[in-house]
């Protein structure tokens, strides 16, 4: 179940971020643009990466608030492969980013949850910065 929400996460959040590239390609003979009747019922129960996702905090398996989601990273390869998170400080200030692969995160009592993920390591970890 767990694994079916990230899936479908990482499919939704593909179609909102991707949607102008799609609405712009031309159809070619015997396919179709947009998304069926029956795929609509998907999205419609899908995850919503700007309700449910982007500025939800990430807690570890003891409940201990890591930080917050601040992107989605859509790899070369069209899947969304890594969230941002921003992640300790007070106010936004000690707060630095990291690059998590989304398959690492779990939903848990409706909570965006990244087990193992304690304060210590995580301030360990690379610093993420954007590609100039």
């Amino acid at each position: 179940m767990k694994r079916k929400v990230i899936a479908m996460m990482i499919c939704l959040a593909v179609v909102l971020m991707m949607g102008n590239a799609f609405a712009q390609q031309v159809p070619v003979a015997g396919t179709s643009i947009g998304v069926s009747t029956d795929e609509l019922v998907t999205v419609a129960t899908g995850w919503s990466v700007n309700k449910q996702i982007m500025g939800k905090d990430v807690y570890n398996d003891k409940d201990e608030k890591i930080g917050v989601v601040d992107d989605l990273i859509i790899a070369p390869d069209k899947a969304v492969s890594y969230a941002i998170i921003g992640a300790g400080g007070f106010l936004g200030m000690g707060k630095h980013d990291v690059a998590v692969r989304v398959n690492q995160f779990k939903i848990v009592d409706g909570k965006i949850t990244w087990p193992g993920a304690f304060k210590d390591v995580v301030k360990a970890l690379p610093v993420f910065q954007y590609a100039k």
